[in-house]
């Protein structure tokens, strides 16, 4: 089985019209001192930005039932935190200083649905330090992108074999939990082919918190620790659905509570019409295409859900003069030749275009995969 780290979304004009990072603000959200109702129904307004989802009010008890019928059905987990330690990576620059795990948590025993996890404790006083789990977004891009890419541990060599240490990573002062999510996402999988067609963002709510929950079963010691969710791009809908299903769940008595302390959303997405809007006026400003390309879009797109046949053929036509870009950094240099890095100068030139191949390389060889505990049901299917 051959695992990849990139987006379902292929396509760069794609890529370009979801993401558009580069002019996205960095977004905090933290609970202060209002009640936890008022935390609910403010992270529900915020979680319903998505145009596509219609929320009633009736649908909502139904929804937030099937939440809790879910995660309550907690499983045993004695013993399976001492399975899932990783005594160390293949390629890793010597002992590590922090304990780390890697493994799976079944959310769904009957489909046979189980999420994958990458643990890094802390590597001073873990037992002081807070719980902070990070989500990638896509939707369909793997979190171990997110630790091995950007603030994980370890960073993956050019060799495709060895890691080096990442002087800045979270878990200098936190214990970072990346999950992979929803299933059919990095190693996560199910059983019952028809729970990849069969997803979205409220299932994906669901089956994050009943992995959490597990998960705190898993590692009692985190049980009553300040949490944290953190992440980037549809992490803006992932997170505050998350967020909202845990505020929600925390009011039921005899409930797991889970001490949400707040939210960090990089570059969110939240709006395909803003997204689209903002990427083009981004675009314009940059030099990166016409005057006229730019007022043509104006002129025929209203950005209000519909997008017509000239609203179309503006946005291709802007796509089409962009060139060959890196959507993440217009700046950066593009990788050529993953095989064959060359070196790199200029002030954007500090990370390595190439570096998510050298993750992919490395996640798919076998004693990689043997030393995180993926992959070892074999029943995946397509």
């Amino acid at each position: 089985m051959v695992i990849s780290y990139r987006s379902k979304s292929s396509s760069l004009a794609s890529k370009i019209r979801r993401e558009a990072l580069a002019i996205q603000l960095f977004c905090l959200l933290v609970f202060a001192h209002g009640t936890i109702v008022d935390q609910a129904a403010r992270l529900l307004q915020f979680s319903s930005s998505r145009m596509e989802i219609q929320c009633h009010h009736q649908d909502n008890k139904v929804h937030r039932r099937s939440h809790i019928d879910r995660a309550t059905n907690i499983s045993p987990q004695e013993g399976l935190k001492e399975a899932d330690k990783v005594s160390e990576l293949p390629g890793q620059p010597g002992p590590a200083v922090f304990d780390q795990y890697a493994g799976y948590v079944t959310v769904n025993s009957a489909s046979g649905k189980a999420l994958f996890y990458y643990f890094a404790e802390a590597a001073e006083d873990p037992s002081t330090k807070p719980l902070v789990l990070w989500l990638n977004g896509g939707p369909g891009c793997s979190s171990l992108g997110g630790a091995m890419l950007e603030i994980g541990p370890f960073f993956v060599n050019s060799d495709n074999m060895t890691l080096s240490t990442n002087k800045y990573a979270w878990n200098n002062v936190a214990n970072m939990l990346f999950l992979e999510s929803p299933a059919g996402v990095g190693f996560s999988y199910s059983n019952t082919t028809s729970d990849y067609n069969n997803t979205g963002d409220s299932s994906t709510a669901t089956d994050a918190y009943a992995f959490l929950v597990n998960w705190l079963e898993r590692f009692p010691e985190y049980k009553s620790r300040n949490f944290f969710i953190t992440g980037e791009s549809y992490g803006g809908h992932y997170i505050p659905q998350l967020a909202n299903t845990i505020l929600s769940n925390n009011k039921i008595t005899n409930a797991p509570v889970i001490n949400l302390k707040g939210v960090a959303i990089g570059n969110a997405y939240l709006d395909d019409n803003t997204n689209t809007r903002a990427t083009m006026d981004y675009y314009w400003m940059h030099a990166m295409i016409s005057r006229e390309t730019h007022q043509a879009v104006q002129q025929h797109c209203s950005f209000n859900g519909t997008y017509t046949g000239g609203c179309r053929t503006a946005i291709n036509a802007a796509n089409n003069q962009l060139g060959i870009i890196d959507p993440y950094n217009i700046y950066a240099s593009i990788c050529w030749n993953a095989s064959n890095p060359q070196e790199l100068h200029g002030s954007a030139a500090n990370t390595d275009p190439c570096s998510h191949y050298y993750i992919q390389s490395y996640l798919n060889r076998p004693e990689v995969q043997r030393a995180l505990h993926a992959n070892t049901t074999g029943l995946k299917q397509p």
